[in-house]
């Protein structure tokens, strides 16, 4: 049995955080309608898409599990749904739920035990709660931005402008901040009530770069072209790339194992972690050069024999087809309406030491009306 089976949560989301947020609730268990418009809700018309066009991507990855209803705040429906709620994820900006049916005062004297969690790029409190945002506007605003890009990126091109992570990195974590406090939340109902939840998309990215802001009190302003391992890092190879990391003594032991204990590193300064830090570049340009000729399969099977920390960069086929991922059972076939059937991650953990099962297929706009007609009986 999955933890939140018998939790309700009511999902009425335009971006990728609420709706990741409800994802992984429904992954845990939970019974998650999507509140959708007549035109469905945002993220189905969002890239990448699917056969020909027509299917999110995006979407039918956030929406697995899910059940929809086309139904708008102020409906008697809505309201209905929310009485049977444990949790009501909303992205609703501030000011279109002031004195109207979202109201949080409102629905907190209609539903006295609910937990509504607000999530929104800037929250739902402060001077800057009316700013929209998206995600470039978060990675920035939370000071990743100015770190990107770093490592082997800048070498590579050194003149590119900081921009940000590929996808939706800074909602996604934003998402599994709102589900965590939509649970802390919920632990605590029968003493205290129903709850609003204040999720700010900003101040997530901002913990994500909690090594950088601590460096701040020592006095350290980190850029992007301080930001970087010492030495190790990410290496092309014969069919890809690789990155390599020796965090700790016993690693950089095996990596002169790994490498032929070659005369370079017999150096007495290199065998000193802050000797090798003073020296990074020469020591990543000497593991490039051995690095570069070499299969990418046969570094990480000699790196992990060695006790290197090392992994390829891999294609996302290599990733559905790996071994690691196939025994962790991260992908489980789900049927995408109007594509067919493809695989698609189910959780980032397992639960109880075993895969975590489907939570089921995304849902077909209004899929499931049926929904209101209970609620309003």
């Amino acid at each position: 049995m999955l933890p939140l089976r018998g939790f309700r949560v009511l999902e009425h989301a335009k971006g990728v955080a609420a709706a990741y947020a409800g994802r992984l609730l429904a992954t845990m268990g939970a019974q998650v309608i999507m509140a959708e418009p007549a035109e469905g809700c945002r993220l189905r018309h969002e890239p990448p898409f699917l056969a020909g066009g027509e299917v999110s991507a995006l979407f039918a990855s956030l929406a697995l599990g899910k059940q929809s209803v086309v139904c708008a705040p102020g409906e008697p429906g809505f309201d209905a749904l929310l009485a049977r709620a444990d949790v009501f994820i909303d992205d609703t900006p501030v000011a279109e739920r002031a004195s109207g049916p979202l109201d949080p005062d409102r629905i907190s004297a209609a539903h006295p035990r609910l937990i509504y969690v607000s999530v929104l790029p800037f929250g739902a409190a402060g001077g800057k709660a009316g700013w929209k945002g998206e995600e470039v506007t978060v990675m920035h605003s939370g000071g990743e931005g100015n770190l990107l890009p770093n490592g082997l990126n800048l070498e590579l091109f050194p003149g590119r402008a900081p921009l940000k992570m590929y996808g939706n990195f800074a909602q996604m974590q934003a998402g599994v901040a709102a589900a965590l406090a939509a649970l802390s939340a919920g632990l605590s109902v029968s003493a205290l009530g129903g709850q609003f939840v204040d999720i700010a998309e900003q101040d997530v990215s901002v913990a994500l770069s909690a090594m950088a802001v601590q460096r701040l009190g020592d006095g350290v302003l980190e850029h992007r072209t301080t930001r970087s391992f010492r030495w190790g890092g990410v290496f092309p190879c014969a069919d890809g790339h690789i990155e390599l990391v020796t965090a700790e003594e016993r690693q950089w032991q095996g990596l002169v194992q790994l490498v032929g204990s070659p005369a370079w590193m017999d150096d007495p300064e290199l065998s000193d972690p802050a000797g090798r830090g003073r020296r990074g570049p020469e020591v990543n340009r000497e593991i490039r050069a051995w690095a570069a000729g070499r299969p990418a399969a046969e570094l990480v099977a000699a790196g992990q024999a060695a006790g290197v920390p090392v992994a390829k960069y891999r294609e996302p086929g290599e990733i559905v087809a790996g071994e690691h991922e196939q025994v962790r059972g991260l992908f489980a076939p789900a049927a995408i309406p109007g594509v067919g059937t493809l695989p698609v991650l189910v959780a980032p953990m397992q639960m109880n030491g075993a895969p975590i099962p489907s939570p089921g297929d995304p849902p077909v706009l209004g899929a499931n009306q049926s929904l209101l007609a209970e609620a309003v009986r």
